[in-house]
């Protein structure tokens, strides 16, 4: 493996990402689940610095002591750091500044990976720290929807943005036997943590659609009223339906009657023949009861995957996020990866039209709370 070239494809996409961006567009933080733009690339550009400049490369000169507090996201071991919600107050440092920042990083990366003197426990810092920032290069697409989306002009991000075409295809549902199965990651190359790990799951006879749920499909629960009918829902999406007077997924506008949806391309009518997409757990839950079915346990989704196209949303699962028999934190920073995280969250499955190139497998756990929706998430049905 060229490290040196990997390193240099991921972050290239990344300023990729961010080409068609204006600098006003790089520093807005509408709500607390979303980053301003020029945090993400300070984030990851701290995560290389962090974790492999200033602990194996001698020659390394910190750019800034202050970008620690600055940029570090959530690990408590590598000391204090701007809380959440104030991203988006950080004015200084300028997007310039972390540009300079980045640039002044990579340089240094470069010279470290050219030594040619890369341990295998660096290596694979080396290729965390890639899945990593390709984790935020979605991350980041999905917080530029939001904040185009939520700007009241509802600005296109690119015209040239690609919508991956969907193959129209009678739904039918496959049936999978009872039996004792083996769920989790297997083989050479990389995976998170939180895939391993491999184990034996017992299911029972189910059936799971081939085909996600469509705007169309999505409609008829609308104007069934299903957002009014306490039935379906979980008491906890019974009170976050009315106290956030949520009537449609998000980024759905009713205008002159018809529904419009913002879309990277700017405010289209809705297209109702593609999967549905910004949904959180408590709709889909409540959609899957009102059509007398369920969503799939993540197990039952990885088991199916095999034999449907998938990759389209990230597919809300009825499993909550929990560790797989025998899990084990890394030791020091970077077992505050997943570990910390495995409460109070739904597993999602699959991958998404943001994901970046190969990012994703078949025991891929994304994960969630279960109001959030601004994430690319739909519906598959079980039974």
């Amino acid at each position: 493996m060229d490290l040196a070239d990997c390193y240099k494809k991921v972050r290239q996409r990344t300023d990729a990402i961010c080409e068609p961006l204006q600098t006003e567009d790089y520093v807005v933080q509408p709500v607390v689940d979303v980053s301003p733009p020029k945090w993400h690339i300070g984030h990851t550009t701290w995560f290389f610095e962090t974790f492999i400049l200033k602990p194996y490369f001698a020659e390394y000169q910190e750019f800034d002591p202050n970008y620690n507090f600055v940029f570090n996201s959530y690990y408590e071991s590598v000391g204090t750091r701007v809380i959440r919600t104030d991203r988006g107050n950080l004015s200084r440092p300028t997007v310039i500044d972390i540009k300079r920042y980045r640039k002044y990083v990579d340089d240094a990366m470069y010279n470290f990976l050219a030594c040619g003197d890369v341990s295998e426990d660096i290596e694979e810092l080396l290729i965390l720290g890639f899945n990593h920032e390709e984790q935020h290069q979605e991350l980041l697409l999905t917080d530029i929807k939001y904040i185009l989306g939520h700007n009241p002009l509802f600005p296109a991000y690119s015209h040239d943005w690609h919508v991956p075409k969907v193959h129209h295809e009678e739904n039918e549902f496959i049936k999978v036997e009872e039996g004792v199965y083996e769920v989790g990651f297997n083989g050479e190359g990389f995976c998170f943590d939180n895939e391993l790990n491999r184990h034996k799951v017992y299911l029972n006879t189910y059936e799971i659609s081939t085909n996600l749920v469509t705007n169309a499909e999505y409609l008829e629960f609308i104007e069934a009223g299903g957002y009014h009918d306490f039935r379906h829902w979980h008491a906890a999406g019974w009170d976050w339906v009315n106290s956030n007077q949520i009537e449609a997924p998000m980024y759905w506008h009713q205008i002159d009657g018809k529904w419009h949806n913002y879309t990277f391309h700017g405010l289209q009518p809705v297209n109702w023949h593609e999967p549905l997409n910004h949904i959180s757990y408590y709709e889909a839950y409540a959609y899957a009861s009102w059509k007398g079915m369920r969503l799939p346990t993540e197990f039952e989704w990885e088991i199916a995957a095999t034999k449907f196209k998938w990759g389209l949303r990230w597919e809300w699962t009825e499993s909550s996020y929990l560790p797989y028999p025998g899990f084990a934190k890394a030791p020091g920073a970077i077992g505050e990866y997943n570990g910390k995280f495995m409460v109070g969250q739904k597993v999602l499955r699959g991958a998404s039209e943001v994901t970046s190139p190969d990012h994703s497998r078949l025991t891929y756990r994304n994960f969630f709370q279960p109001e959030l929706r601004w994430q690319f998430t739909g519906i598959r049905l079980a039974k």
